[in-house]
């Protein structure tokens, strides 16, 4: 398949502004070629021609265009719907004359129905034998080509050899200059031989008949509804290495979710899912990739992605294990020899490198599950075999609960009572450590604070010099604290109630190796990319919040020493940051980088964010008693380490991507 691949949307009547976030969405992803539906019923709407006076010209600015006429006026047809056939078949090639006189000069090629041989789309039980359809289909493909058009055979979903060979035994086939074929591997086809399998036996038929028409797969798709956005990708990469001459992708957005699909109203809510980006245009991992690298992004992560074998031995489970802190502690568990099942979604930018560094650096001694959290099957399968769980799959951004709160609640309190039941089923459950937030703290509203230099401080000298304990109340604010709270509570009730040896651990600003942070979570990170970048840093607020900080390698540690304890230390929690002496402002960390970089980088500041802390320190010495545990390393030391590894480790993505 050829880099350049296509994309499908059908488009409402007045959806102008949903048209024109799909065609940023695509463009964002380097996509050059869109196929659409013309709704013939549509049409003849109120309102119809104006709108595809307006839709097409402005889709044919953007992209090669491949216009899909399909369905049936009502008023037109025999039983008054639009799968059922025309009274009249030449009707068909009727409008189609209309059409290309209006709309001729915007494209190349015009695709005549879709999928007729699904009921959704053809209405084969009063035309049985496909008689009406050859007539009206074969007028109109004859009439294109005197236009000057060339044809497409509406795509067969599933391939009907069949089907094919009756269309070329009525003569229908020499009319066509390309044969459409529509395949769902992993949502809707049940009997999936590959893609090489359906074009060799489409083209046998095309060959018996003497047909030199191309074969093109029309719709190839993959639904997320079980939020597997890798296997999205991994399906769109099988799709593109199929020997077909063009792809178009099923599709550029999810369905909304107020619409009704061709089965009815969430009758199947798989039908919602198969976009690159969701219903509010947001992307999924495949479209986020391809923004990024374009295909060899895409081709290298789905690659990355694909599940490795399955060990029967012992092994420790990290969920997020692709993400900052689980790298880490994948690396620190296998480096001292153990087992490590990795299951993740990938869909944080960046997660993919620390994936690929940690397979390459351990081999087949890392595991691999390319899943979801949300997914109940995939945590079943996961937790088999696993002597510890480290839970680090979260929704982790204030901003982004802010925006979608559903999906927060999903993955942070449903996705970790999803786990625990998985667990507490098990003979023996595994040891739990679970990454709470200081934000179910709140925003602290009751500590008295003043400002003191380029630091906001407590007046009460004992929070000031010790830092918040866990025994102050929890005061939930904004969704991602009340996901983030709930199961922690959750998991601390599951110690109680079940015996699930568990322990909760609230943390504050952790930073260090594999880091990608962005402007909504990792701010440390952050500041260092946009520094080397040269790049300005927006703050919001006054850049006088404080926060206690630590070095990832001290977490892991923690994670470890609680681990050897967990017999005792099984329904504990335990607040873990730098402590008060490893703490640093914003602005404070702007003159660090300055210092370490030779540049200050350009400040702008902002609105301060809602839930934001002024001033967060913990207070470590619960777990400091508990397990010894103290941070080794300091805030100038670990900043210094990350600047070094960004600089360095990060290079050679940045000219990778830079040239692809």
């Amino acid at each position: 398949m050829t880099a350049s691949f296509g994309v499908l949307e059908w488009f409402e009547l007045s959806e102008h502004e949903r048209v024109e976030r799909v065609i940023d969405s695509l463009r964002s992803c380097g996509i050059e070629r869109l196929r659409t539906g013309v709704s013939w019923p549509d049409w003849h709407c109120p309102g119809g021609e104006e709108w595809y006076a307006w839709l097409l010209p402005r889709l044919a600015e953007e992209f090669e265009l491949l216009p899909c006429l399909h369905h049936t006026p009502p008023s037109l047809s025999m039983h008054g719907t639009v799968q059922s056939p025309p009274r009249r078949p030449r009707d068909f090639a009727d409008f189609l004359d209309v059409f290309l006189d209006r709309f001729g000069e915007l494209f190349e090629w015009v695709e005549l129905w879709n999928e007729p041989n699904n009921l959704n789309d053809w209405d084969w039980s009063v035309d049985p034998e496909w008689a009406l359809f050859c007539e009206m289909i074969g007028d109109a493909a004859y009439w294109a080509r005197a236009r000057g058009k060339r044809t497409v055979l509406g795509g067969m979903c599933p391939l009907d050899p069949i089907w094919l060979d009756l269309l070329g035994r009525r003569g229908v086939l020499r009319h066509f200059d390309a044969v459409g074929l529509h395949g769902f591997p992993g949502s809707w086809t049940t009997v999936w031989r590959g893609w090489s399998d359906d074009v060799e036996r489409a083209r046998t038929v095309l060959d018996y008949h003497g047909s030199p028409a191309e074969i093109w797969i029309t719709e190839a798709g993959y639904s997320t509804w079980r939020h597997d956005e890798t296997a999205q990708a991994v399906t769109l990469v099988e799709a593109l290495d199929a020997p077909a001459e063009r792809l178009y992708w099923y599709s550029a957005e999810d369905l909304a979710p107020e619409r009704a699909a061709c089965d009815g109203f969430h009758v199947d809510d798989r039908h919602y899912h198969f976009g690159l980006f969701d219903a509010a245009g947001r992307p999924k991992l495949a479209a986020r990739l391809l923004a990024e690298g374009g295909l060899p992004a895409l081709r290298e992560t789905a690659e990355v992605a694909r599940p490795t074998p399955r060990h029967r031995r012992p092994v420790a489970l990290v969920t997020g294990g692709a993400g900052f802190v689980g790298t880490n502690v994948a690396d620190e568990l296998l480096s001292a020899g153990e087992r490590v099942r990795i299951l993740d979604n990938l869909s944080r930018p960046g997660v993919q490198e620390n994936l690929r560094w940690l397979l390459a650096r351990h081999g087949d001694r890392v595991e691999f599950a390319a899943a979801d959290v949300r997914d109940r099957y995939a945590l079943r399968d996961a937790v088999q075999g696993a002597t510890s769980v480290f839970h680090f799959a979260a929704q982790v951004a204030v901003t982004t609960s802010v925006d979608d709160p559903i999906a927060d609640f999903d993955v942070n309190l449903g996705g970790t009572v999803a786990l625990l039941d998985e667990l507490r089923r098990l003979p023996t459950p595994p040891s739990v450590f679970f990454t709470s937030t200081n934000k179910v703290y709140g925003t602290l509203p009751d500590v008295a604070l003043e400002r003191v230099g380029e630091r906001w401080l407590p007046t009460d000298e004992r929070l000031r010099t010790r830092g918040v304990d866990e025994t102050r109340s929890l005061h939930f604010c904004t969704p991602y604290g009340c996901s983030k709270g709930g199961a922690d509570q959750y998991v601390i009730d599951w110690a109680a109630t079940y015996g699930v040896p568990a322990a909760v651990f609230r943390m504050s600003c952790i930073y260090g190796r594999h880091q990608h942070g962005n402007e909504d979570q990792g701010w440390v990170a952050h500041f260092l990319i946009r520094a080397i970048a040269g790049e300005p840093v927006t703050i919001f607020g006054d850049g006088a919040q404080v926060r206690d900080v630590l070095f990832c390698e001290d977490l892991v540690r923690a994670f470890l020493l609680a681990r050897e304890r967990i017999d005792i230390l099984a329904g504990d929690v335990f607040n873990i940051g730098g402590g008060a002496h490893n703490t640093v402002s914003l602005l404070e960390l702007v003159d660090l980088i300055e210092e370490l970089h030779g540049l200050r980088p350009e400040i702008h500041l902002a609105e301060e964010r809602i839930g934001d802390q002024r001033w967060y320190v913990s207070d470590t010495s619960a777990l400091q008693a508990a397990t010894g545990w103290h941070p080794r390393v300091s805030v100038a030391e670990g900043v210094a380490e990350l600047y070094r590894w960004l600089g360095e480790e990060r290079a050679p993505l940045r000219e990778k991507v830079a040239t692809a």
